[in-house]
Order: C-alpha cells, then structure tokens, then sequence
C-alpha cells in the first residue's frame, strides 16, 4: 500500500498525463486527426491544456476534504504539464496554423477574441511554470503564495478562450462545464465553504 501511495500513483499521474500527447501523436502518423489535423491538435492540446490546469487546481481543495497528503504533490506535476501542453497549443497557432507569419498572427489577435483571451493565460502561465521550483518558493517567501494565486486568473481566462472558441464555432457545450469546475473550485476557497469540507488536521 506504501509502494502505490507513493511510486504507483506518481506513475500514474505522470502516464496520464502524457497519454493524451501520445494519442495525438498516433493518431498523426496514422493520418487520423480528420480533414483538418491543424485545427484538431489545436482544439485537442486546448482542452487538454484546460483539463490539467482544472485538476491542479482541484488537487488542494481535494486534500482538505479527504486529508491525503500525496494529492498536494500533483498539484505542481499536473500545472507544469498544462504549461507543456499550452505551450504546444501556442506553438500548433503560431507554427502549424500561421507558419510564423506574426503579421498574419496579430492581425488574427486584433480581429478575432479568443486568440487574444488564450494569450493572456498562456502569458500568466509563464512566469508561474518559471517559479514552480522550491528554491523559487524560498527565494520569494511570501510573495510566492501571491503570484501563484494568479493562476485561477489564468484558468479563467482560459475557459473564457474556450467559450469564445466554442461560439465561432456553434458549439458551446462543453466550455460551460469546465466553467462550472472552475466556479467550484473557486467557490470551495471561500474560508466559509472551506471550512465546511476540511477534515480535522487537514491545513
């Protein structure tokens, strides 16, 4: 029980978190990504990218509620993974999509909202992933807690790029729902709410 608490099941966030890539990846070189691969790996890395942000974020208010302590450990793995994958949803728009071609990009930024809402997630990421380490966490102190709030303005941002997404392309659904994650997640912070689900011991 030991082994799986603590190898077994970082294994197991670790493989799941990869698997999606290497689905996109198969699916690739099988020529599967249907009639238009670009914007597949675009929407596929997207969710994906929100998904383990979602969960990263859920890691704690999981620890207050059930008192298991590893969970706090994937917090970290699970947002350097969305980072990995919002980095390569960047780089299939900026790359596969526009070929580099930056006046083309900005112009589809200035014309079109939801390039412009998923860059400012992807800009508030980066200096998080950056000082994700412990000796980052020593070296700000206090400040680290605070410029790490900032991610649930990057998550919001990124369910407001995917609603955004969504409406250009009738199809709406699915955004509401992260929406709905990421408003409990926010709602559990609440000292009251948080309160109410923490097990004794469990700070």
């Amino acid at each position: 029980m030991g082994w799986w608490r603590t190898t077994g099941l970082r294994v197991l966030v670790h493989t799941g978190a990869l698997l999606p890539l290497i689905w996109i990846a198969w699916r690739f070189t099988q020529d599967n990504l249907t009639a238009n691969p670009i914007r597949e790996i675009q929407l596929e890395t997207g969710r994906i990218t929100l998904t383990l942000l979602l969960l990263s974020l859920a890691c704690t208010p999981v620890f207050h509620a059930s008192g298991f302590v590893p969970v706090r450990q994937w917090r970290r793995t699970l947002g350097l993974y969305a980072f990995m994958y919002a980095c390569l949803h960047l780089l299939n728009f900026i790359g596969l999509d526009y070929g580099f071609n930056f006046p083309q990009i900005w112009g589809a930024i200035a014309d079109k909202r939801f390039p412009l809402a998923g860059l400012a997630a992807f800009v508030i990421l980066v200096p998080l992933a950056l000082t994700s380490t412990r000796g980052w966490a020593e070296r700000l102190g206090k400040n680290w807690k605070r410029l790490h709030r900032l991610v649930y303005a990057a998550a919001v941002a990124g369910v407001i790029h995917y609603v955004w997404v969504a409406k250009s392309q009738a199809s709406t659904t699915a955004p509401f729902i992260y929406g709905a994650v990421l408003a409990t997640l926010l709602l559990v912070r609440i000292p009251m709410v948080k309160k109410v689900i923490s097990r004794p011991g469990a700070e």
